[in-house]
């Protein structure tokens, strides 16, 4: 028996609204896990991520259980290579404390992109030492997992030090920990000078983290005026046939997650990955 496509969405893209009504947004979709970002979703519960409680925790946790509703991703999008080192000592500390209260939430896996050097774009992000500095921070949250019994997922992306699937295979081979894996999203891969070589990218991606990659999320892109933008999901040209071949035969129940649909290009944008996952 195939198994089913099993997708997710990140909380924070139905805005900020009381926890039940949310709830009954996840479930209206019939989605059975969510990216939780709680600062995003519930500012007025977190002032500052350095406040975030036990008891913030177990409350939103406790309230998804109740629900059906899996955090597969505890996201913590902080910039773990800093330049200005107190800020980073703080970003990581803040990843620290969701590692920390991971299971008071439900959830088994911290996710973070690596953030940047500078602000915005920046070409100082493409270097040696750049990477170093990721190794660095991620070697001392890694460590930190590993007392707590949970996994950092870490993310790539275009413009970021870990910008491509080769370098993140790298990371992977450096720390060698399972306490390590990949959030896997194909179109933070994409540029607008590689987007008509995507399926290599994306093949490329597959094979190297392989059975590393924890989550995939599930977003689509349009290359406009030498840009990428991303657009609902089934809107753009991001090849998702590789994808879900991946998560069908050689990944079967992964989770994925939608992210830069809206909601009223949900329902279509679901019906398109499904369409296409019975189909590969």
């Amino acid at each position: 028996m195939i198994a089913p496509l099993h997708l997710g969405i990140r909380a924070h893209d139905f805005g900020i609204r009381p926890i039940h009504e949310l709830i009954k947004m996840i479930q209206r979709y019939k989605f059975s896990h969510i990216q939780f970002a709680v600062q995003k979703s519930f500012p007025e519960s977190v002032p500052s991520l350095s406040m975030l409680s036990p008891g913030t925790a177990r409350y939103f946790g406790n309230e998804f259980r109740q629900a059906g509703i899996q955090i597969a991703v505890l996201g913590c999008y902080v910039n773990i290579v800093a330049p200005d080192p107190s800020k980073r000592t703080q970003a990581i500390a803040d990843f620290v404390t969701h590692l920390r209260l991971a299971r008071d939430f439900g959830a088994s896996l911290v996710g973070t992109e690596t953030g940047s050097l500078g602000q915005g774009y920046t070409e100082d992000n493409f270097t040696e030492e750049a990477f170093q500095e990721v190794v660095t921070s991620v070697k001392a949250m890694v460590a930190e997992a590993e007392r707590f019994g949970v996994t950092v997922g870490i993310e790539a992306g275009q413009n970021h030090p870990l910008y491509s699937a080769p370098l993140t295979r790298r990371l992977l081979d450096v720390i060698p920990s399972q306490n390590l894996q990949i959030i896997l999203d194909c179109a933070n891969l994409i540029s607008p000078t590689n987007y008509t070589q995507q399926e290599d990218i994306i093949n490329e991606a597959i094979e190297l983290l392989g059975n590393r990659i924890a989550v995939i999320h599930l977003k689509d892109f349009k290359v406009t005026d030498e840009r990428v933008h991303f657009v609902p999901i089934g809107q753009g040209c991001l090849k998702f046939a590789p994808i879900l071949r991946y998560m069908k035969y050689q990944r079967p129940h992964i989770q994925g997650i939608i992210e830069s649909t809206t909601e009223e290009h949900l329902e279509a944008s679901i019906a398109y990955l499904q369409r296409i996952y019975v189909s590969v």
